[in-house]
């Protein structure tokens, strides 16, 4: 299998930024239409879904900070590139579309990177979602976070709101979020734990970078298990997570990082984590 992974350092895109370190191990992936608050479309939804998707076949990538151009994180699905086409679409292709925006989070969840979002300004309807599927969130004071649907008509149950929401704040807040669209304050959301922390705006991206890089230097197998644990485990009973979890340390046992720590250890070095 490892013969079939391939670089993604210099993976093309057309909708939304990619970039990577010199060693490839850290990517950052940018909504980049500043003008427009960095809103979503049908294309862009796409090539975030397709990229997901084929990130587990990366050779270098090990983390992902998502971001956006400009003092905004995300605006949400375009008012007139996505909402104005709904409304005239038949029940087949709106479902079309709502699987779409979910394959989305789904990849977000299945990629063993860990994708850390970095947060500034509007962070709305779809762009709260996408931060909400990231696995860790850094927001400035400036940051304003809410969930939109119900202002235009639509259920919080959206790309997944209903269930991953409440495992992050709780089921209280989360509804409250929901059922009244109203915005979140960054001081809100770092005392509830949707953001791990407010950080200044001039030192956003480099504190998510560092974080990024902190994890991508790490041991990459076992980062990955822990993140396919976390998801799973809300759906399983005491017992049998505990039975997984055993399974899934055993593996973790098995691999060449585990070694390389303890011999690290044992020589009082740092480990150089192979990922492997």
């Amino acid at each position: 299998m490892q013969a079939m992974r391939r670089p993604f350092a210099t993976h093309a895109t057309q909708h939304v930024r990619w970039t990577c370190s010199p060693d490839g191990r850290v990517a950052t992936l940018m909504l980049d239409r500043p003008d427009r608050k960095n809103p979503l479309t049908f294309e862009s939804y796409r090539e975030l879904r397709d990229l997901f998707r084929a990130l587990p076949d990366a050779s270098d990538v090990r983390t992902v900070v998502l971001t956006g151009a400009g003092e905004n994180f995300s605006s949400g699905g375009d008012v007139f590139e996505i909402i104005e086409p709904l409304t005239r679409m038949t029940m087949p292709d709106l479902l079309a579309f709502t699987r779409l925006t979910g394959d989305v989070v789904k990849a977000m969840r299945r990629c063993p990177q860990q994708i850390i979002a970095a947060v500034d300004g509007v962070c709305v309807g779809a762009g709260a979602i996408l931060a909400m599927a990231s696995d860790l969130r850094l927001a400035t004071p400036a940051a304003r976070t809410a969930f939109l649907f119900a202002k235009v008509g639509l259920a919080g149950a959206d790309m997944g709101a209903c269930g991953i929401l409440p495992r992050i704040i709780g089921q209280g807040r989360a509804a409250e979020l929901l059922y009244t669209a109203r915005t979140m304050s960054a001081d809100e959301g770092a005392a509830w734990g949707f953001w791990n922390r407010v950080v200044p705006r001039d030192a956003l991206l480099e504190e998510a970078t560092a974080l990024a890089r902190a994890l991508a230097d790490g041991p990459a197998f076992a980062h990955a298990m822990t993140k396919q644990m976390l998801d799973r485990e809300w759906a399983m009973s005491v017992d049998d997570l505990i039975d997984a979890e055993a399974q899934a340390q055993a593996i973790c046992m098995a691999t060449e990082d585990f070694r390389i720590a303890f011999e690290a250890f044992a020589s009082k070095q740092a480990p150089a984590f192979r990922g492997k």
